[in-house]
C-alpha cells in the first residue's frame, strides 16, 4: 500500500536570492500601488472640491505614511497570494507559496501569514533557515514548474500495480 499524500521536498525551496528579488519587485509594486492610488484619490478630491483632503494627504506625517505602507501590503498580499497563490514579484520569478502537500493554502493561511509579515525584523529571519512568516503559518516558496514536475512523478509513480479501470 503507498501514500497517496505527497508531502513536500526540501529541494524544491525557493533560493535565497529568489526570496530577496521576490521582497523588492513586491515593495516596488507596492510603492506603484500607493502611488496610484494617491493619484486617483487626489484627483477625485480636486474635482469634487474636498481641499482639507487634499491638504491632509500634502502633509502626512512619516506615521501616516508608514501605516499607508502597511495597510497597502496587507490588502496587495493577502489578495495576489491568496487569489493566485503568489505575488507579482514570485509570478516574475516562477515561484507559488503552497502548504506541505504542494497546495495552495487557505485564505485563512495567507492572512496568518501575511500579518507575520508585520513582526519586527522578520526580513531578517531568513537569516537562518525559512522565515518567520514561513514557519509561524506553515507555508514554502518553490520553483512552480519544479513542484509541477515533482508532483506529477509522485502521483505516476503511486499508479504502478494500480489495476487500471475500463
Amino acid at each position: 500500500m503507498s501514500n497517496s499524500t505527497y508531502i513536500l521536498d526540501d529541494k524544491l525551496l525557493a533560493s535565497s536570492g529568489s526570496r530577496f528579488l521576490n521582497y523588492i519587485l513586491d515593495i516596488v509594486v507596492i510603492i506603484a500601488l500607493i502611488f496610484a492610488l494617491s493619484f486617483i484619490f487626489a484627483v477625485l478630491a480636486s474635482l469634487l472640491d474636498l481641499n482639507e483632503f487634499l491638504l491632509w494627504m500634502g502633509n502626512l506625517s512619516d506615521w501616516e505614511g508608514q501605516l499607508i505602507f502597511v495597510v497597502i501590503s496587507i490588502f496587495y498580499y493577502s489578495l495576489t497570494e491568496g487569489l493566485f497563490g503568489r505575488s507579482l514579484g514570485k509570478l516574475i520569478t516562477g515561484t507559488v507559496v503552497v502548504d506541505e502537500n504542494g497546495e495552495k493554502p487557505s485564505f485563512g493561511i495567507i492572512l496568518k501569514r501575511t500579518l507575520c509579515r508585520l513582526i519586527p525584523f522578520d526580513g531578517f529571519s531568513f537569516l537562518g533557515s525559512r522565515g518567520w512568516h514561513d514557519s509561524i503559518s506553515n507555508t514554502y516558496v518553490v520553483n512552480k514548474k519544479d513542484l509541477e514536475n515533482e508532483v506529477k512523478l509522485f502521483h505516476e509513480f503511486n499508479l504502478i500495480g494500480s489495476k487500471e479501470v475500463i
